[in-house]
C-alpha cells in the first residue's frame, strides 16, 4: 500500500471513530409531523415519548437517534407541505379523509407489519376502514368524535344540545370557527342534515350560505389557538375534538366553567401513523411506530392528549382508567361501541379534486366576508 493510500485509509478510520460520516456509530435521523398538542412530550413530569424513544433506541440496537419532531394545525396544512416535494418526513399522523386523498395521489408508503408486531392490539373495529379498506398505509393512533365547547357562565344551558348554538346571536362575537374548511363546512353540513360527502355543489352551496350567516357572529376562525381562548374565557362556544376538551377543561380560569356536548350529527374521525413517500428511513420509521403501540408510551399519550385511544393496552389498563376519571371515560369512549358503523356513516370520505377546489374556493369567499 503506498504512503499516500496508507494516509487515506488511516483519515477514514478516524473519521468513522469519531462518527463525523454515515458510519455505523454515527446518529440517525427521524423526522416526525404531528398535530399540535398530540404527544406526551414529558411537561409536567410527563413521559416524554420522544426522548424516552431515542433513549430505548439507543439501549436496543446500540446506535443513536435523532427525532426531530414538528407540528402542523390541520390537515390541509400538512398535505401542502408534503405534496409540494419541498420537504421530507418519515412519520405523519394525518386524518382519515386526508389518509384517503394521499393514498389516491400515491403520497404514502405501504407499511412493512413485520416491523410492527404491536399491531395486534389495535381494535379490529378501527382496521380496514374506508379510508385504508386494505390495511396497507395506516396504523390508528387516535380517534374521536366533534363536539361543542361552552362556557356555562355565559351561556345559558337551554341553547345548548344542537349546532344552533353556534349560529345563536345571543352570544354574537363569542363563537369560534373552525379555521379549516372541511371542518367548517361540515358543521354547517350537519346541522342542515346534509351529505358531508356529497359531489352535488349545489349542496355544498347550502353550506357555504350557512356559514355566510354565522359570519358575523364568528369572534375568530382558529385551530390550536381555541385553547388559550376558551380557557381564558375571551371567548365562549367553540367546536372542537372532544379530547382537547379536558385539556381546556384542565387549564380553564377561575371564573370559566367549560362544558361539553355531542350534537346529534357530527364527524367520527380517526387519526392514524402513516409513512409518506418522501420518507429517508421506513424501517426506522416503522420501528417508531411500533413503539408507540407499547403499552408505556400509549398510555402516556392518550392521558396528556386526552383523546380515545384504538388500542387495547391503552383502554384496558386500570390505572389509564382511574387517573381518567369517570367523566373523560364516558365522553371519550361512551360511543366506541359500533363505532365502525357509526364512522361509516358520518365520517368525511376522499372528495374529489374538483369538488375540493370548489370547496376551498368558497371558504376563501366565507374567510374574506
Amino acid at each position: 500500500m503506498t504512503r499516500k493510500l496508507m494516509a487515506l485509509f488511516i483519515v477514514l478510520v478516524l473519521i468513522c471513530s469519531f462518527g463525523l460520516t454515515g458510519c455505523n456509530n454515527s446518529a440517525l435521523t427521524l423526522n416526525v409531523y404531528n398535530w399540535g398538542e398530540y404527544i406526551s412530550d414529558g411537561s409536567e413530569g410527563s413521559f416524554d415519548t420522544v426522548r424516552e424513544f431515542e433513549k430505548w433506541y439507543k439501549e436496543t440496537y446500540g446506535t443513536s437517534v435523532k427525532v426531530n419532531y414538528t407540528t402542523f394545525a390541520s390537515n390541509e396544512d400538512m398535505y401542502n407541505k408534503i405534496s409540494s416535494g419541498a420537504v421530507s418526513y418519515d412519520v405523519i399522523i394525518p386524518s382519515d379523509y386526508m389518509i384517503a386523498r394521499m393514498a389516491s395521489e400515491n403520497l404514502l408508503m405501504p407499511l412493512n407489519f413485520d416491523n410492527i408486531p404491536n399491531y395486534q392490539y389495535i381494535d379490529e373495529d378501527f382496521k380496514s376502514l374506508y379510508y385504508d379498506p386494505q390495511g396497507q398505509y395506516t396504523v390508528p393512533y387516535a380517534y374521536g368524535i366533534i363536539g361543542v365547547i361552552y362556557n356555562a357562565n355565559e351561556v345559558d344551558a337551554a341553547d345548548t344540545g344542537s349546532w344552533d348554538l353556534l349560529w345563536n346571536s345571543k352570544y354574537d362575537d363569542k363563537i369560534l370557527q373552525f379555521n379549516n374548511s372541511r371542518d367548517a363546512f361540515g358543521m354547517a353540513m350537519y346541522k342542515l342534515g346534509l351529505d358531508v360527502n356529497s359531489e352535488d355543489k349545489s349542496v355544498w352551496d347550502s353550506a357555504y350560505n350557512e356559514l355566510m350567516k354565522q359570519s358575523p357572529l364568528v369572534y375568530s376562525y382558529v385551530m390550536d389557538e381555541i385553547y388559550n381562548m376558551m380557557e381564558s374565557g375571551e371567548a365562549a362556544i367553540g367546536a372542537y375534538y372532544a379530547g382537547d376538551y379536558f385539556t381546556m377543561k384542565d387549564a380553564q380560569a377561575d371564573d370559566v366553567d367549560l362544558q361539553f356536548y355531542y350534537p346529534e350529527r357530527t364527524n367520527y374521525y380517526i387519526d392514524a401513523m402513516c409513512i409518506p413517500t418522501c420518507c429517508q428511513n421506513k424501517e426506522l420509521a416503522e420501528i417508531f411506530i411500533n413503539y408507540m403501540l407499547s403499552e408505556e408510551p400509549a398510555v402516556a399519550n392518550a392521558e396528556y392528549t386526552y383523546y380515545a385511544s384504538p388500542n387495547r393496552l391503552v383502554y384496558e389498563n386500570a390505572d389509564y382508567i382511574e387517573n381518567m376519571g369517570q367523566e373523560a371515560m364516558d365522553v371519550l369512549y361512551g360511543k366506541a361501541e359500533n363505532f365502525a358503523q357509526e364512522f361509516n356513516k358520518n365520517a368525511y370520505h376522499n372528495l374529489s379534486k374538483e369538488m375540493l377546489d370548489y370547496i376551498n374556493t368558497l371558504w376563501e369567499t366565507v374567510k374574506i366576508n
